[in-house]
């Protein structure tokens, strides 16, 4: 009787030409109230109400990021499948979901305009720290040798900053989310992963030290140059530990251990890069073994002033 009264109450939200527009337009991304009532042309308490009745009949998924409240397709409810079986049906040729789509992809522009703006403001500082590390293109070859291209069931990516991880495995995922403290780093991430396709992909706010997602739901997870910033570094392994299933996969990357102080004073490290002898501590005391560790040199000329960059595969003991 459970199922019966979720699927009727799944049923009565859905029936309703506004809630099944919200339906198609949640399937291509998460948005906030005000984006939209911008898709949808109406007024924010009417949209708010609807939004309300599906987000109870577990349609859709509402969570708080800073002052906004971001909507997306439910994954996880008994409506879930329900959900998107009704957007099957729904023919991206008829003009009303035409002019929905063309106003998605207005907004969509616009987020990517602002995280170009972003960008733009801070590319120096980073600029600045990549000219001494191995370049990026080397770190994510090997990154892609470690994970492979098998198929990802549930990705989390805990520091998801630009989501560039995101975009290099959420294509092999049925699931894929990233979390991120900052605000202007989420906007960043979905500028990115709208402009690839990667809708089906989330972002949420979060503190990577203290997550709400459930024990053992991971097939990957993955902590990319996100450690040296983070005040309790043995905290965020174990939760990330935490999220794998059996037989899961906890990639780290970061810098080796160094001495170059000025990256603490001028952007804000915590920690002067990481030491094997303090990743397998914080590994072991989370009930893990590291499978796999390389470490990648800096440029030659740069050898005694550079940044090396470690890789460690961690899977539950």
């Amino acid at each position: 009787m459970a199922m019966i009264d979720e699927l009727l109450a799944g049923l009565r939200a859905a029936g309703e030409e506004t809630r099944l527009r919200l339906l198609f337009i949640l399937s291509r991304g998460e948005f906030n109230v005000s984006e939209l009532t911008t898709i949808l042309g109406q007024s924010q308490p009417r949209v708010s109400r609807h939004l309300k009745l599906m987000v109870e009949a577990g349609l859709i998924q509402r969570y708080r990021e800073g002052a906004w409240m971001l909507f997306r397709l439910n994954t996880s409810s008994g409506n879930a499948e329900f959900a998107r079986s009704l957007i099957r049906f729904m023919a991206d040729d008829d003009p009303q979901i035409v002019r929905d789509l063309e106003r998605i992809a207005q907004i969509k522009a616009q987020r990517q305009a602002d995280a170009q703006a972003y960008f733009a403001e801070n590319a120096e500082n980073w600029a600045a720290i990549r000219a001494y590390h191995v370049a990026e293109e080397k770190t994510e070859d090997t990154i892609r040798q470690l994970v492979g291209g098998g198929h990802i069931g549930r990705y989390v990516d805990l520091g998801t900053g630009t989501g560039r991880m995101l975009e290099m495995f959420a294509p092999l995922a049925d699931e894929a989310i990233g979390i991120d403290m900052s605000r202007e780093m989420l906007s960043f991430a979905r500028a990115n992963l709208g402009q690839a396709g990667l809708d089906h992909v989330q972002v949420r706010q979060g503190d990577i030290s203290r997550l709400t997602l459930q024990d053992a739901s991971a097939d990957l997870v993955t902590l990319h140059q996100v450690l040296h910033f983070v005040a309790d570094p043995a905290k965020a392994i174990a939760e990330a530990v935490r999220l794998l299933k059996p037989g899961g996969r906890l990639l780290v990357v970061d810098f080796a251990s160094h001495d170059l102080e000025f990256l603490r004073e001028q952007f804000a490290h915590r920690r002067l890069g990481i030491a094997h002898y303090d990743m397998t501590s914080w590994v072991q005391a989370a009930g893990a073994k590291i499978t796999k560790h390389e470490q990648l040199s800096p440029p030659a000329h740069l050898a005694q002033e550079g940044l090396a960059v470690a890789l460690w595969v961690i899977e539950k003991a």
